[in-house]
């Protein structure tokens, strides 16, 4: 299938910014989208593709605001399109513990925990340090037995890994898109565990109440800011939030959100000023 690219640059760039285009443009169609500071990449089936609707829909922001949004579009012929996924779909590997792969990828080292994923287009935006930090943290928890949800699934990565490492049947994998969410159906499948996981396609408003002894959420700071209080909800006492995708520095502002919440920060780490943190219910 061929796609459009659409290429749109956001002055100043900040995430909350880029957050907000994607949420405006959903009437356009886009299937996913990547972030490339200072870019925001939007990608279209060819044939589903309207130049009229993304100029009318885009103009909202030539009115001012808090920042300044242009564009352009190409063409991405079919065949180019795995080469263009391939390229920034890059392997993770984790001490002899983790191993996250393609099938493209060759000569990586056999770990514990190897986890093989088709990204296609429900790669995300490219943010390899917050798998890695959430996988990271996830190699030192207990999750044998336990009822895990992993919340903005993606690919299913984490998802998996709980799976692999002993969570209770079925882990439940949550996206609110429908290309991530049968691409983590399709991974779960891959790595044999289409009984040991199920993935569905909505928001935060199907998480049970009191139902998770652990939360995983790799998502965005002002998502993550508007669910903490039903990501509480969610867990039952003492039950445990790992959350990533966001930056250091928004760091005080979750943990002010947290504590309103019933939830208390146990421990954070960071790399290139990515952060993970977790969070304890009280």
């Amino acid at each position: 299938m061929d796609y459009i690219e659409v290429c749109m640059e956001i002055t100043p760039f900040k995430e909350e910014y880029a957050e907000l285009v994607i949420a405006m443009t959903d009437e356009v169609g886009f299937e996913s989208f990547s972030v490339e500071a200072p870019y925001l990449k939007g990608y279209i089936p060819q044939k589903d593709f309207s130049a009229h609707r993304l100029k009318c829909v885009l103009s909202y922001f030539d009115n001012g605001g808090d920042f300044g949004l242009s564009y352009t579009y190409s063409l991405i012929p079919s065949q180019n399109w795995n080469r263009i996924w391939e390229a920034n779909f890059d392997p993770i590997v984790i001490g002899n513990l983790c191993t996250v792969k393609a099938g493209f990828h060759k000569g990586l080292p056999l770990t514990k925990y190897n986890i093989r994923i088709d990204p296609k287009m429900a790669f995300g935006t490219g943010h390899h340090q917050t798998t890695s930090l959430m996988i990271r943290t996830m190699l030192q928890m207990k999750f044998r037995g336990k009822q895990v949800l992993d919340m903005g699934t993606g690919t299913g990565i984490l998802a998996i890994l709980a799976a692999k490492m002993g969570a209770g049947r079925p882990v439940h994998a949550i996206d609110i898109d429908r290309t991530a969410a049968d691409s983590a159906t399709e991974n779960s499948r891959r790595n044999r565990l289409a009984g040991a996981i199920k993935v569905v396609c909505g928001d935060a408003s199907l998480i049970q109440t009191g139902k998770y002894d652990v939360i995983l959420a790799n998502i965005n700071r002002n998502i993550l800011l508007e669910d903490l209080s039903t990501y509480s909800r969610g867990m039952r006492p003492d039950g445990c939030l790992l959350c990533s995708g966001f930056y250091t520095e928004d760091i005080p502002l979750l943990e002010k959100e947290a504590s309103r919440c019933g939830l208390r920060k146990v421990s954070q780490e960071s790399e290139d000023n990515w952060a993970v943190v977790r969070f304890a219910k009280e």
